[in-house]
């Protein structure tokens, strides 16, 4: 799997999600645990949606001879 998620949409991706879920913990809303999607495809640096419609924001030539991507 390779990455195709990077730098300020891992960062926004994690804080939403954080944020998202402070609501599920804290304010007992349920759609706050929605924020689980961008917070871990923030952590792991994978969107499967991004590979369907052939999206990345991941700077190029940086990824450490990732083999599956071209």
């Amino acid at each position: 799997m390779c990455g195709n998620v990077g730098g300020i949409d891992k960062l926004l991706r994690i804080v939403t999600g954080v944020v998202l879920l402070y609501f599920a913990f804290d304010e007992g809303y349920w759609w706050g645990w929605i924020g689980l999607i961008p917070l871990l495809t923030g952590l792991v640096g994978f969107c499967p949606l991004y590979k369907v419609f052939g999206i990345s924001t991941k700077k190029k030539g940086g990824d450490g001879g990732c083999c599956c991507c071209g």
